[in-house]
């Protein structure tokens, strides 16, 4: 158990610690349940700071959400809102910018959550504990846990993949080598050992894996906790998910070419370094995208107009099927869909394969930021309605401000009526149309000649690549 003398000064970022904590929040569209959530850690009052991090360019959401830290204010937590004036850096600059304040230097902790995560009232005193005795210990990372898995096809087939993220790979790497990538948000940081492997860094898109590698590099280790669950969302429409994962697949090749001489370097271990160089990066982060990319959406169709070229049904499909049943074991209620998983993974490989490349060679799309827009269905509460809710006295000259937000919203309420009743409309990916058309004409061709079992499989691959290309996948865009 914790008591008040296991730790002092602690922080957290976007949730608690105990003895005096900080936690950073950093605001997208879903502030109100996230920000209670915060407010509602099991954790002293006294020993708990909290900043709101708010990087919205929206007047009347940075109203809302300032009025909203007020009201917490008022009740009695030790909450701050911060809104950066010069937004440079997207979230690693955010991030720097609010541990760079005065008073984070009297704190040892931070946790960091996102804006649509609400973690459980026992969140700190689940992770905090791991920090006891051992000092070592640089990182605590949290499971996510998704309310929308099932909300259509695209989120089930998007939980299988998280589901052997976090069960496998990072609870993997955590027991053997007390290494994995931070996955940016319902983690718990040692203030120590992100000021000793450089802070936040601004120079790639996926922060959250650069001070992780820069962290285990200095001798850090970290503990995944796979029974500590995060409550978040999953992206619904496809043209949200694709930029996901273009980003997730770029940002770790930049990172690849700007560390690798400082692994080479590092005093860890050969075999640290092996892992990190070779299976981190090489196999997980270039590899397996290239070989997908090349073989299901080159080489396979090409075969088929070359008659000599022959590939065994081993290759094809039974390799590409134990793949895919091993990546759902840990989802086993997904069995149903180990089909559309295998099609739809090869049909992903373009988006992989773009943003690898463009992150390998500092192509134009490289530094590409797009914030992955979320539904806020963990938030499901009218946005006018809940402003409205009975509010404890504040400052007079708060009041105004409260009311124009509310006029606002009440505008951009009509508005979205408005659009909800235009049809939404489907957004054309010509790459994976293209690609449709090319598998689709080989496995006409082989049907047609020879009727082998690699006809049935490009027939379902450039069906899938055509459901995708024209976004019947996921949630339409408005």
């Amino acid at each position: 158990m914790l008591d008040g003398q296991c730790f002092r000064n602690l922080v957290v970022v976007d949730y608690e610690i105990w003895n005096q904590v900080v936690c950073l929040f950093a605001v997208v569209q879903v502030y109100q349940q996230s920000i209670a959530a915060v407010c509602n850690l099991d954790w002293p009052q006294e020993k708990l700071l909290i900043q709101v991090l708010d990087d919205s360019d929206d007047p009347s959401t940075q109203i809302l959400i300032r009025e909203e830290v007020m009201k917490w204010r008022d009740q009695g937590a030790n909450i701050l809102y911060r809104h950066r004036v010069i937004r440079d850096g997207y979230k690693a600059g955010n991030l720097k910018s609010a541990m760079g304040c005065s008073y984070v230097k009297d704190y040892e902790f931070v946790a960091i959550f996102d804006a649509d995560f609400q973690p459980n009232p026992d969140f700190l005193k689940r992770t905090v504990i791991h920090f006891k005795d051992n000092d070592e210990v640089g990182l605590v990372q949290a499971r996510w846990s998704f309310v929308n898995k099932d909300e259509n096809l695209l989120t089930r087939l998007q939980y299988i993949n998280m589901s052997f993220h976090f069960e496998v790979e990072q609870q993997v790497n955590g027991i053997f080598i007390n290494f994995f990538s931070f996955n940016g948000t319902a983690g718990v940081w040692r203030i120590k050992a992100l000021e000793e492997s450089c802070g936040w860094l601004e120079r790639t898109t996926v922060e959250d894996m650069d001070i992780a590698v820069r962290a285990h590099l200095n001798g850090w280790k970290f503990v995944y906790l796979n029974d500590v669950e995060c409550q978040c969302e999953l992206p619904e429409s496809y043209e949200a998910y694709r930029k996901q994962q273009h980003r997730w697949s770029s940002g770790p090749m930049q990172l690849f070419r700007l560390c690798l001489p400082d692994i080479i370097r590092s005093k860890i271990s050969i075999w640290k370094k092996f892992n990190m160089i070779f299976l981190f990066f090489i196999l997980r982060k270039l590899i397996l995208p290239f070989d997908s990319f090349t073989f299901f959406c080159i080489i396979l169709p090409m075969t088929m107009f070359i008659p000599e070229a022959e590939l065994p049904a081993w290759v094809v499909c039974y390799i590409p099927a134990a793949t895919s049943l091993l990546n759902i074991l840990p989802a086993p209620k997904s069995f149903p869909f180990i089909v559309p998983y295998l099609l739809f993974e090869n049909t992903m490989s373009v988006t992989k394969f773009n943003g690898m490349i463009s992150g390998l060679f500092q192509l134009g799309s490289a530094y590409e930021w797009v914030v992955t827009k979320k539904s806020g269905r963990s938030s499901k509460g009218d946005p006018v309605a809940l402003v409205e809710k009975e509010m404890k006295p504040q400052r007079a000259n708060s009041e105004p401000n409260l009311a124009e937000a509310k006029e606002e919203l009440q505008i951009q309420a009509k508005k979205a009526s408005a659009k909800k009743k235009k049809k939404k409309h489907n957004r054309i990916s010509m790459k994976e149309l293209s690609l449709a058309f090319l598998l689709l004409t080989a496995a006409a061709r082989s049907l047609f000649y020879s009727q082998s079992i690699h006809s049935y499989f490009l027939l379902f691959q450039g069906v899938s690549f055509l459901l995708v290309g024209l976004d019947l996948i996921g949630e339409q865009v408005d």
